[in-house]
């Protein structure tokens, strides 16, 4: 029994020790993933609706690239009249990042009715 007792306590910590080298080799593959790419070449394949135009918009929005955020937000508008009021903040805070007037756009006075 004396000589098993080490054999057992060995062989135990191996075996934990190997599950954890497991975990921790382990990396997310997601996280350099450009979700707007992914989008656009959705789009770029015919299969865009106005879902995909909103995640774009907010995609872009969010990084900062608002030439691209206002040409989806506005393909957004375009299909479909938004219900939700971020997405028309969103665009006039686009609108206003680019120094691009408020006033008269077609977009803002479809959204305010």
């Amino acid at each position: 029994m004396r000589r098993i007792a080490p054999f057992l306590c060995m062989l135990c910590f191996l075996a934990t020790s190997q599950l954890f080298a497991q975990n921790q080799a382990k990396t997310d593959v997601n996280k350099d993933i450009d979700v707007a790419k992914v989008y656009e070449q959705v789009v770029k394949e015919g299969y865009g609706t106005p879902e995909i135009y909103l995640k774009l918009a907010n995609e872009h929005y969010f990084q900062g690239n608002y030439t691209s955020a206002k040409k989806w937000f506005e393909k957004v508008f375009e299909t479909e009249k938004p219900t939700d009021k971020k997405i028309v903040f969103r665009y006039k805070q686009t609108l206003k990042a680019l120094k691009v007037r408020l006033e008269g756009n077609p977009y803002l006075a479809v959204s305010d009715n």
